[in-house]
């Protein structure tokens, strides 16, 4: 595994929601739900940082936009969702360090299969706590380019955030294989997309440059950093960017909720300029968003 994403002792004998709270060792789904049946589901991973959930109103929206956009049924609200989370955190005393995975699935079946006429039980909402470091740590990371091409919207839209996940996990694959962090990811067109599992900025003669949210989950960290951009002053260009331009940038990092920004070392063996340690830009980004989304975040 990369990094600090190790798993945690104190996981164990956690409690956790499946439609209520269950010991986590208990824990199960059907094999007649639809995120077994074929990844039918939506999710969202938030962190929890002393005593504040980050972002909390941000990633409950795009749950329930993913869910509203896969035609889900009696999706649950917000104040149930939110409830749900801080219920399953109340339960297990945890408020620092965490990092909640969510999980809504379009619910059971009535029989095997993949039209969703046969989910006629509601969905199932899933919330799994889980002590956890920011997975990439400070020392950077190195990324590989991967063969697998990320989805464009006219295959499946980026911007559901749905649970399928095998186009992100064949590039995860490339890059264990390659000892890497981490693959980059281009487009159909062989533009810079995203990571396997985050987004991803190129700093050059002080601008910051990102790929426009095509074939790229918009990403709340994203969205944030380009904020935080505006108020430092820092001129920012969403546009395709080529994989050259990341190769020759003075500074790359990568966004993303549970890595928040991690400086890149090098891509495909091209040591970026500024690696040894976080870039100025970088830096000075990472400062504001760290206090940003802290002064923002919904008490436990």
């Amino acid at each position: 595994m990369a990094k600090y994403n190790q798993p945690d002792p104190r996981n164990l004998n956690t409690v956790v929601w499946v439609n209520g709270l269950v010991p986590r060792q208990e824990a199960k789904v059907s094999v007649l739900d639809s995120s077994v049946q074929g990844g039918d589901a939506v999710w969202e991973g938030l962190r929890i940082l002393r005593g504040r959930a980050l972002q909390l109103n941000e990633h409950i929206e795009r749950l329930r936009n993913s869910a509203h956009a896969l035609v889900f049924d009696s999706i649950p609200s917000a104040e149930e969702i939110q409830a749900a989370i801080f219920s399953t955190l109340h339960a297990n005393h945890m408020s620092d360090g965490v990092h909640v995975r969510i999980t809504l699935t379009r619910g059971m079946k009535t029989t095997s299969g993949m039209d969703p006429r046969l989910n006629t039980m509601g969905p199932t909402l899933i919330v799994l706590p889980e002590y956890k470091g920011m997975v990439y740590g400070n020392s950077g990371i190195r990324l590989i380019t991967a063969s697998v091409r990320r989805n464009s919207p006219s295959c499946l839209d980026s911007k559901i955030h749905h649970n399928n996940l095998l186009n992100n996990i064949l590039a995860k694959i490339e890059a264990n294989v390659a000892g890497a962090d981490d693959a980059l990811m281009l487009d159909l067109d062989g533009f810079v997309a995203e990571t396997n599992a985050t987004n991803v900025f190129c700093v050059k003669r002080g601008n910051l440059i990102t790929p426009t949210p095509v074939a790229c989950l918009p990403g709340l960290t994203r969205k944030l950093v380009l904020e935080v951009a505006q108020l430092e002053g820092i001129t920012v260009e969403e546009r395709q960017v080529s994989l050259t331009e990341f190769y020759t940038a003075d500074e790359v990092f990568t966004t993303g909720t549970m890595g928040g920004l991690a400086h890149v070392i090098e891509i495909d063996g091209r040591r970026i300029v500024n690696s040894e340690s976080m870039g100025p830009v970088t830096s000075k980004l990472q400062k504001t968003y760290s206090q940003v989304i802290w002064e923002a975040g919904v008490p436990l």
